[in-house]
C-alpha cells in the first residue's frame, strides 16, 4: 500500500537527493548527489556528483572498537553516533558543493549510517547503525532519512539487503537474467530474472567480500596496510586448495537464503583463526591472502550454483563495490563463473561507478520513503510484508 507523501514537493517530476553510505570495510563516507525523475517502476537516477571522504585515522580506529562487544561501551556507541552524524553531514555538504549546488537545492538526504552490529537471527532480532540523522538534518538544513533497516526487522525480515529494490528499478532486463554482485566488506548478490516483477527479485549475502583479505593485510603488516591494493599481494601468492576447501565448508555457505552476515561471522576472530591455520600449514602471507581472495570468488560461484541456477539461468553478472577494483579478485571471479556460462562485467565497463552505486541507492530509498513507497522486498529479506523504510529527521536551522 502506498501511503501519503510527507512532502508534496516530492511529487515533482524531478527531485535532488544526497545518498550517504559507509560500509563494513570502513574506508570512508561515500556521498552521491542524485537527480531522480519519474515515479514507480519508471523512476530514473542521474549521478550529479560523487565524493568519498576517508575517515580520519582516530575515528576509524574508534569505529573498529565499536565492532568488538568487549570494547563497545554505551559511552563509545553514544559518542560515535553523534560524531559520525557530524562526519556524514560534512560529507553531504562537500558533495553538494562539488555538484555546484547549495543545500537549498537539495530535497532530502538518505543516510545508511555505519553498521557496527547486525543480528537478524537474534532473540530479539536487532541491528545497530551509527550516524544520527538528527545531527545530519540540523547541520545541513536538509530533511534526512536514516535508520533504514529496523522497519524490515520489525516486519519479520533480515533487515538486509536493501539495495536490491533500487537495482530492480535501474538494472532489470526484459530479455536476460542479470546478477548484481557487490563486493564490499561482505559480498551480496541480487538476482533479477528476465522480465521480472518486484516480487520475483531475490538477494542475499554470499559471504565475505573484502573483509577477510583486509583483515589479513592489517595483521600481516602490523596495520601499515588495510587492504590488498590492486590485488598485488594475492597475485604473488598461491591458493592453498586444501585450506580453501575447508573454508568453503563453513555452515554459512550451506544455509539457504534469505540470509545475511557480517563481522559477527567473518570478522576479527575469523581472521585470527585463519592466520593460525595458515601458520600451521607453513603458508606465506601472500599465500594466505591469495587463498582468502579465492574464498570470496568461490563463495560467489557456489552461491550462484546452489541458490540461483536451480531457479533461473543468469546470462551475466555485474560486479560493483571496492572489490571490483582488485584485478586479482576480478580474475578469480571470472574464472569461477565462466564455466557456468556467465559473463562477468564491472560497473565501470557499463559506464557506471562502483564507488557511487550504494550511495545512489540510498538516495533512491530516501525518495521512496518520503513518497510513502514501501522499498523493502519480502522476497529478498523474508519479511511478512513490504515496509516503508527509515526514520525522518527535520532540520531546525543550520549552525
Amino acid at each position: 500500500m502506498t501511503r501519503p507523501a510527507f512532502f508534496p514537493l516530492l511529487h515533482q517530476p524531478r527531485r535532488v537527493l544526497v545518498g550517504l553510505m559507509s560500509g563494513t570495510s570502513v574506508d570512508g563516507i561515500d556521498a552521491a548527489v542524485v537527480s531522480v525523475t519519474g515515479q514507480g517502476e519508471a523512476v530514473a537516477a542521474e549521478l550529479l556528483a560523487f565524493f568519498n571522504t576517508p575517515f580520519a585515522p582516530q575515528l576509524r580506529s574508534r569505529i573498529f572498537e565499536a565492532f568488538s562487544p568487549e570494547k563497545a561501551t554505551v559511552r563509545l556507541l553514544g559518542a560515535l553516533n553523534m560524531e559520525l552524524g557530524e562526519a556524514y553531514a560534512a560529507a553531504a555538504l562537500h558533495a553538494i558543493r562539488e555538484a555546484g549546488l547549495t543545500p537549498q537545492d537539495v530535497d532530502a538526504i538518505g543516510s545508511h549510517g555505519q553498521t557496527v552490529w547486525h543480528e537478524p537471527q537474534g532473540d530479539p532480532a536487532f541491528t545497530v547503525q551509527l550516524g544520527d540523522g538528527d545531527v545530519i538534518a540540523q547541520r545541513t538544513g536538509i530533511p534526512c532519512v536514516s535508520d533504514f533497516r529496523t522497519a524490515d526487522l520489525a516486519a519479520g525480515g533480515q533487515g538486509a539487503p536493501l539495495v536490491p529494490f533500487t537495482e530492480f528499478l535501474l538494472y532489470r532486463s526484459e530479455t536476460e537474467c542479470v546478477l548484481l554482485q557487490n563486493i564490499g566488506g561482505i559480498g551480496n548478490v541480487t538476482v533479477l530474472p528476465a522480465g521480472c516483477r518486484a516480487e520475483e527479485v531475490s538477494a542475499f549475502d554470499t559471504g565475505p567480500g573484502n573483509m577477510v583479505m583486509d583483515g589479513l593485510m592489517a595483521r600481516l603488516t602490523d596495520g601499515r596496510e588495510t587492504m590488498d591494493a590492486g590485488g598485488r599481494t594475492a597475485a604473488r601468492g598461491r591458493v592453498c586448495a586444501p585450506l580453501l576447501e575447508e573454508l568453503l565448508r563453513h555452515p554459512y555457505f550451506r544455509t539457504p537464503p534469505p540470509k545475511t552476515t557480517g563481522r559477527e561471522m567473518f570478522g576479527a576472530d575469523y581472521v585470527d583463526d585463519l592466520l593460525a591455520r595458515g601458520r600451521a600449514l607453513g603458508l606465506s602471507g601472500e599465500d594466505l591472502v591469495a587463498t582468502a581472495t579465492a574464498l570470496t570468488a568461490e563463495s560467489i560461484a557456489a552461491a550462484v550454483r546452489e541458490y540461483v541456477m536451480p531457479r533461473t539461468r543468469p546470462a551475466r553478472l555485474i560486479l560493483g563495490g571496492g572489490g571490483s577494483y582488485n584485478p586479482t579478485l576480478v580474475s578469480f571471479v571470472r574464472r569461477a563463473l565462466e564455466p557456468l556460462g556467465i559473463r562477468v562485467q564491472t560497473q565501470e565497463e557499463l559506464g557506471h561507478s562502483s564507488d557511487a552505486k550504494e550511495a545512489v541507492a540510498f538516495a533512491l530509498l530516501a525518495d521512496c520513503t518520503l513518497r510513502g513507497v514501501p522499498s523493502a522486498m519480502p522476497s529478498v529479506t523474508g519479511a511478512r510484508y513490504p515496509a516503508v523504510l527509515g526514520k525522518l529527521s527535520f532540520p531546525g536551522g543550520v549552525e
